[in-house]
């Protein structure tokens, strides 16, 4: 039977992470499947002011349409767009505020006294509003990768079930493997992407490049490491493009590099499954090390930038190589699919 099903999911301005990608995936698949769906997006507000959204969202009214009916279920992902409250309330979580769980560190050590006193409460308090939130008012939690399940047991002992998102539905195509290593992703500290930049000192095929797509408060420091080590003519900083670009690369790149740090799922894996390429990623990758089986579908290497030269020096020596990978990681993916998504997301 037919159902009318909400997803939600927190907003940050000018910012278009991957759970905004999944969350419309996810109201186009259960379109698909013969259900009404429709997104709505709660605040997040920026760092020091969280709580404040929590108190937005879970004032949002998510129990009736515009039109007077009742809203048979709601699909949250990540905080706080968790704190909406509905009686029957799925939660496909992709993250709670990193800051206070396993960043935790990072940001403590960045701070000073009084700093890490005010954060400190805050965190717990936070801790404390997410483990009631999905223990006592969500139905039930679904974790989009192993990452996130351990994360979740680590902090709150909040049981769960681990439930990947496959790529978005985009028109992927795989084509002959060509003489770039393509990456794309936000440009953040956390992404890594310095590690492919440094890696290419170490690579021997003069032949091979890297193409990089993507924007934010990384990109000049990235582009200074390239100058820094004349790595114009090979490594090249596309900045943001339009889809039919990002697919392209896709489809003709010899592999794609993946190797964030702790990343809760990440969608370049899928992405690059789905179009046929290997990925390379590191041990301490978190989700995509999940996906990717070393040696049949990509490669699992330490961070260092000798690491991953090796591994690309490897597929651009041999080519079948490359395509008996790429054809593993796609008959992976194909088993990903949106119609056993949905069925998982509803409740009976």
């Amino acid at each position: 039977m037919p159902k009318r099903v909400l997803v939600v999911t927190s907003d940050v301005p000018f910012v278009e992470g991957g759970h905004l990608a999944i969350a419309r995936s996810t109201v186009r698949a259960l379109r698909e499947c013969g259900h009404e769906a429709d997104l709505v997006l709660t605040p997040q507000n920026r760092f020091g002011r969280q709580l404040r959204a929590y108190v937005a969202t879970r004032f949002t009214d998510v129990g009736m349409d515009g039109l007077g009916r009742t809203i048979d279920q709601v699909v949250s992902f990540r905080f706080p767009s968790y704190a909406v409250k509905h009686p029957r309330h799925v939660c496909w979580l992709n993250h709670r505020m990193r800051e206070y769980y396993d960043l935790w560190e990072v940001l403590y050590a960045q701070l000073g006294f009084k700093g890490r006193i005010r954060e400190t409460v805050r965190r717990r308090v936070i801790h404390v509003l997410d483990t009631h939130l999905l223990k006592h008012d969500v139905t039930k939690v679904l974790a989009q990768s192993k990452t996130i399940r351990d994360r979740l047991k680590t902090w709150g002992h909040i049981p769960s079930e681990v439930l990947y998102p496959p790529p978005p539905q985009r028109e992927y195509r795989r084509e002959a493997s060509g003489n770039f290593v393509f990456s794309v992703s936000r440009l953040h500290s956390l992404k890594r992407l310095d590690l492919l930049v440094e890696a290419f000192r170490f690579v021997q095929n003069m032949d091979v490049q890297a193409r990089i797509i993507g924007s934010g408060p990384e990109f000049e420091p990235l582009r200074s490491k390239v100058k820094e080590y004349g790595l114009e003519g090979r490594v090249f900083l596309l900045g943001e493009t339009d889809e039919r670009t990002l697919l392209e690369n896709y489809a003709r790149c010899l592999a794609v590099f993946f190797c964030p740090l702790r990343e809760d799922y990440g969608l370049v894996t899928p992405e690059a499954f789905a179009s046929g390429k290997p990925v390379i990623t590191a041990r301490d990758s978190g989700g995509p090390a999940e996906l990717v089986r070393h040696g049949e579908t990509g490669f699992i290497v330490e961070p260092t930038p000798r690491a991953i030269a090796l591994r690309i020096d490897q597929l651009a020596e041999d080519r079948d190589l490359a395509e008996t990978m790429g054809q593993a990681a796609f008959d992976f993916v194909s088993g990903m699919t949106w119609d056993k998504a949905v069925q998982k997301l509803l409740l009976p």
